[in-house]
């Protein structure tokens, strides 16, 4: 017996399962936030973070502004990673995915963004990676990497890479397609 499943059922189930990923990143990104700039502005207790992993009140003793610094690069990530499943959720709810002609220049646009999108977070990433290994030599108790949602660099930027070979073959793709109906 065998289960098949359509192209179409299957774009529903990764329209909700984005859905459910860009609702927790929001969450996650506004979390950042509103810690941070509640440790900064109101109290400085509020440098330990909702998520009992992530501790930066010895950062913030270090220092308030490296504090903000680092708080505004996991910010930067986060709210970057909510958008990227923003366009996501955008390009599946407004049903520009067409499976019968998937090359538009809708799509290609996403794409690309896309690209550009996990590229930045690669390098932010990579960025706060080194931030909090300099921290660590200077003495300050850091948390690890995962538990700051900054690890992966190195895949964030893979997939930057692969997303903008993709989108430059949609756009080969257009160009072919568009070239095919001026000569029939």
């Amino acid at each position: 017996m065998t289960i098949r499943i359509s192209a179409k059922h299957m774009l529903q189930v990764l329209y909700v399962l984005s859905w459910i990923i860009f609702i927790g990143v929001c969450i996650e990104a506004g979390a950042f936030i509103f810690n941070a700039v509640y440790a900064l502005a109101i109290n400085p207790a509020g440098a330990k973070f909702a998520v009992p992993a992530i501790d930066l009140t010895s950062l913030y003793h270090y220092d308030a502004g490296y504090f903000g610094v680092f708080t505004f690069i996991m910010c930067i990530v986060a709210i970057m990673r909510a958008l990227l499943f923003y366009l996501i959720v955008k390009i599946l709810h407004e049903r520009k995915l067409d499976l019968s002609a998937p090359f538009n220049d809708v799509v290609r646009r996403c794409i690309a963004n896309m690209a550009y999108l996990s590229l930045f977070i690669g390098a932010f990433s990579f960025r706060g990676v080194k931030y909090a290994e300099w921290f660590a030599k200077e003495g300050v108790k850091m948390p690890d990497i995962e538990s700051l949602r900054l690890g992966g660099a190195d895949v964030w930027l893979f997939m930057g890479v692969t997303l903008l070979v993709i989108a430059y073959m949609f756009k080969r793709g257009i160009e072919i397609q568009s070239e095919h109906e001026l000569t029939v």
